[in-house]
């Protein structure tokens, strides 16, 4: 019987079927600041695939490792201490930081193309998963069709809201076209595919959190007597970009002091902005009430939403059509215990159903966002039993062992 037990295991695991993960944005160390949704989503796949991820190389990162199951490499496109253009900071904020960096997409793309059918042809790869229609759902329509091998491809939100014009057009509808199946992570984002393509099937299903990490019994005094808060503490985690829209949260707290003068704003991250909002804040007069913490690791980012009473996240649609495309710190933040107030833009109303799981406003209206702040942290009397219920929706909804179950049911079946 043990030889038997041991022989059928075997046999399971090499039927397992190998999927090839493509993105831009993955951990490149352990304790990374990178957002880790991809890495998240791919580690639980490794239980039903054999998973082979792609990333661009970082100055730093190893362009081969294994990690929680998963094979990982990392493709040159360029001299190390030029390889920047994914990794700090989203691409196209990157590009927009420097136009020199465009000189790197030629050899990015090439680069990419090449190191995903090496590894398409050699490790004898069964389906690819692309995250974000640019470009690695353009690299693995290519792919596609040089090899047969089918894709699904996964749209997060700046691949579709932003890049507009003619060629990038067309080439979304090209990759749209053929993948073999498409997901976009809100209800907002897959109306903006269907006006690309309309007709096209799209299954919506957002990145996942962990339930088990963010959990409201994290609450940490120590974080609270470090930075000498005495009063609520108001947080925002995020990039310091534009479509954040933290100005907003910044011109809002000049009302929120004048009524709660022991409030203090945190905020977690860093982005191109920064500069521009730290004068603001000074601008403003609200150097002592405003903590500006850089980009902290993601496993330390539980303990600062527990510890929290209230998390804003104030995103805008910009100028050129970008915006929230699903919003995951929302649902960190409502598993943490956090009372939860975001703007009705992108995909942010999948997660927060206005007086049940937080609270709307509209974008770019600090006197709301104020107004809604001091509403929540004075006049909320049921406060304990709204956050549990936040919780429970959020974690029937966004947990990951049912995300990863729905994409693996996808992959699985092209």
């Amino acid at each position: 019987m043990p030889v038997l037990v041991g022989y059928l295991s075997l046999t399971t695991e090499r039927c397992k079927k190998k999927i090839l993960v493509l993105t831009s944005t993955f951990p490149r160390w352990p304790n990374d600041t990178v957002p880790p949704f991809v890495y998240e989503l791919s580690k639980r796949l490794t239980e039903s695939f054999d998973i082979f991820v792609l990333a661009p190389h970082y100055p730093g990162a190893l362009c081969r490792e294994e990690r929680d199951g998963m094979n990982i490499r990392r493709f040159r496109y360029s001299l190390g201490g030029f390889e920047t253009l994914a990794g700090e900071q989203a691409i196209l904020p990157t590009l927009r930081r420097n136009r020199l960096n465009y000189l790197l997409v030629p050899f990015f793309l090439l680069s990419e193309f090449i190191a995903t059918l090496y590894l398409v042809k050699r490790k004898q790869i069964d389906s690819i998963h692309a995250h974000w229609l640019l470009p690695q759902g353009l690299i693995a329509a290519l792919v596609n069709l040089i090899t047969g091998v089918p894709f699904l491809v996964t749209a997060h939100g700046a691949d579709v809201y932003g890049l507009r014009g003619g060629l990038p057009a067309a080439l979304k509808r090209f990759i749209l076209k053929r993948a073999s199946q498409v997901t976009a992570v809100s209800r907002d984002l897959a109306a903006r595919i269907d006006d690309l393509v309309p007709g096209l099937p799209v299954v919506v299903i957002p990145m996942g959190v962990d339930a088990t990490v963010f959990r409201p019994d994290l609450f940490n005094q120590a974080i609270r007597q470090r930075h000498n808060i005495v009063g609520e503490l108001l947080l925002f985690v995020g990039r310091l970009s534009e479509k954040k829209g933290v100005r907003y949260l910044l011109e809002a707290m000049t009302k929120v002091v004048e009524r709660l003068p022991d409030v203090k704003l945190m905020v977690i991250g860093k982005g191109e902005l920064e500069g521009d909002l730290r004068c603001l804040v000074n601008q403003l007069e609200l150097s002592d009430k405003v903590i500006f913490m850089g980009a902290i690791p993601n496993h330390e980012l539980p303990v600062y939403y527990a510890t929290a009473d209230l998390f804003a996240g104030p995103s805008i649609t910009t100028a050129c059509g970008d915006t929230e495309g699903f919003g995951l710190t929302f649902v960190e933040a409502g598993l943490s215990g956090c009372m939860v107030i975001g703007t009705r833009t992108g995909g942010i109303g999948d997660i927060i159903e206005d007086g049940k799981t937080g609270f709307l406003v509209e974008e770019k209206e600090s006197d709301a966002l104020s107004e809604t702040i001091i509403m929540v942290l004075t006049s909320y009397a049921q406060k304990s039993e709204f956050c549990l219920n936040a919780r429970q929706r959020l974690k029937s909804s966004f947990d990951w062992h049912i995300i990863a179950g729905k994409y693996g049911a996808l992959l699985e079946d092209i």
